[in-house]
């Protein structure tokens, strides 16, 4: 009887490591997900914010490639920002767990 009702318990914890598995791999894909599409926007951001610079004070006349360079070097500036911030979460979360 008892050896019966351990087995069960085992089950039971083993369903539930299992659930918690599943959640924490969903967990990560969310916050992977999270974290393209703050990349995409900081890119729309970006972009807009050199249009609108380039838009205040000009002629009707634009300079295509000035604007598209501008928004090039923009989001790779941008891009490196985020690359630095993500290795400094890197190294926080592994000084955290140690």
């Amino acid at each position: 009887q008892n050896e019966k009702e351990l087995q069960d318990v085992v089950k039971q914890q083993e369903e539930k490591m299992l659930q918690l598995i599943n959640k924490s791999g969903e967990v990560t894909m969310l916050k992977e997900e999270v974290s393209h599409l703050k990349r995409l926007l900081q890119r729309a951001e970006t972009e807009a914010k050199v249009l609108w610079e380039e838009m205040q004070g000009k002629e009707p006349k634009v300079d295509i490639a000035h604007v598209q360079d501008r928004v090039l070097l923009r989001q790779e500036v941008d891009k490196l920002r985020l690359l630095l911030l993500e290795k400094r979460d890197e190294k926080r979360l592994l000084y955290d767990k140690y």
